[in-house]
């Protein structure tokens, strides 16, 4: 069967998506994408997967995507992450087969995309996105679609797309905010920008960005005139989004622990994320049961937990007064809604901090004071007064000679653990600084055999030594 290719693949493969869910690192798995299909849902992206490491190890495959197939969960889009053409299209044959379509990420902004060179970090270098999408669209048996951020020039972000398109991309998602807008600086995104990308181009697109409620989808589309509207954080905060639904937190939490106890996840730490993004307003008010959910380790726990919650939501609902507290969020904390940002503080003019154009929060200095600390920092520093977060008063850690890892201080190749242990495996060499002991053991093995007596031997073949000389001859028995 010939490959569908543009509005033909939208209009059959995915039967005319509208609603999509964003691929979401460790939270767009299986259970949470059922759950999203059941309450509107057209379309679902699995989780961003780092194609290197997909080539390389067959565990990462099989939980990540091999053991998440499920006849209810397509259509279903697989998205990669990779900076190399051939590893990308490695990765992506190996997974062609379970999923409708490959997505190239060219939008993650976050640091880990900028240190491992891939995400919204390549979308400067044209020459090799376009040599990545035209591989794969001339190998793969299934579409190549991407994912971008814009440029803040508008005319730009319209080539770029329409290189992408000429590359071989089949659908488009643009994500209407720069690389920069991110965390604090999140911002608004650009629709101007997603529609004239959608006039510019002959292939389907998919808006993102600023979608919190489902008016949010309609208006999408009608101003920008889009196939689809995908959503990230608003799905996670209320999954009854394509639905027009703000249902009770517990509603949702419920039902989705069910589908975990049917399609449980490879981790028990995404449950736990998705129940700190239900919860979330209602964990500002119930701290206690905040700390509880991070503790606890099994999935009747997290249950457990979830059920507290909505107990004591109950009773502030049975009593009248609780009702007409005085909140800044439109809706009662217990109900299902967006989580708003808060924009970033203004900073002093007078003050001598420093603040760069694409941080989150004030660098601190040498003198740094604990309230200038971000709260993860303050409780590392409650339980190690003396610990130290100057940049430049940190310990400088000597590279691994192959990967560029700190190496260990004692190591007798001058490697990292994971070097040391493929090349003391390789060499049967001893690296006691890693605890890695091979020629002991090929040692150990070897004088085992050594002393073997051959006696032992004939006896796992079942003939006793001694039954040996009194064993009878054919003649003896003949004469006999």
């Amino acid at each position: 069967m010939a490959k569908l290719l543009g509005f033909d693949f939208w209009k059959k493969t995915l039967k005319e998506a509208c609603f999509v869910v964003a691929p979401m690192v460790e939270q767009s798995e299986l259970a949470w994408r059922l759950l999203s299909r059941r309450h509107g849902a057209h379309l679902c992206y699995t989780p961003m997967l780092h194609a290197q490491v997909f080539v390389r190890d067959a565990n990462y495959r099989r939980e990540n995507l091999y053991n998440e197939v499920c006849e209810e969960d397509r259509p279903l889009i697989t998205q990669f992450c990779a900076n190399d053409p051939e590893v990308f299209i490695q990765a992506a044959l190996l997974a062609e087969k379970y999923c409708d379509a490959i997505d190239l990420n060219l939008g993650c902004p976050q640091m880990i995309a900028k240190r491992g060179h891939y995400g919204a970090f390549l979308q400067d270098e044209w020459e090799l996105l376009q040599k990545m999408v035209t591989l794969a669209n001339e190998k793969l048996s299934v579409p190549i679609t991407c994912k971008i951020r814009v440029f803040e020039d508008i005319e730009k972000t319209v080539r770029y797309a329409q290189m992408l398109e000429k590359a071989g991309c089949q659908l488009l998602t643009v994500h209407g905010r720069t690389k920069d807008q991110k965390g604090a600086l999140t911002g608004i995104a650009s629709w101007e920008h997603v529609k004239a990308v959608r006039k510019a181009v002959n292939i389907p697109v998919f808006a993102n960005g600023n979608i919190q409620h489902l008016s949010d989808v309609e208006r999408c589309i009608e101003e920008t005139g889009v196939q689809g509207v995908m959503s990230a954080e608003g799905n996670l905060h209320n999954p009854a989004l394509f639905e027009g639904r703000s249902p009770p937190v517990w509603e949702m939490a419920e039902e989705y622990i069910e589908v975990v106890r049917q399609h449980p996840p490879s981790n028990l730490s995404y449950v736990r994320a998705h129940l700190f993004k239900l919860w979330h307003h209602t964990l500002q008010i119930h701290q206690d049961l905040r700390e509880e959910l991070a503790k606890v380790k099994t999935l009747d726990s997290l249950a457990n937990v979830s059920n507290q919650l909505r107990l004591r939501c109950q009773e502030e609902i049975a009593r009248e007064n609780e009702m007409h507290k005085e909140s800044s969020l439109p809706f009662p904390h217990w109900i299902c809604q967006p989580y708003v940002r808060p924009p970033p503080k203004e900073v002093n003019q007078n003050s001598q901090v420093k603040l760069t154009g694409c941080q989150k929060r004030v660098l601190e200095d040498n003198t740094v004071s604990g309230q200038q600390l971000s709260k993860n920092k303050q409780k590392k520093r409650s339980r190690n007064p003396d610990k130290n977060f100057c940049p430049d008063q940190k310990p400088k850690y000597i590279k691994c000679e192959q990967c560029g890892n700190p190496k260990g201080n004692k190591c007798v190749f001058n490697l990292c653990r994971g070097c040391c242990k493929k090349k003391s495996y390789k060499e049967v060499a001893n690296c006691l600084s890693h605890g890695l002991k091979f020629k002991t053991k090929a040692d150990a093995i070897k004088a085992q055999e050594d002393k073997r007596d051959p006696e032992i031997e004939m006896e796992k073949n079942c003939i006793p030594p001694q039954s040996l000389q009194h064993q009878p001859t054919m003649l003896q028995k003949y004469e006999a």
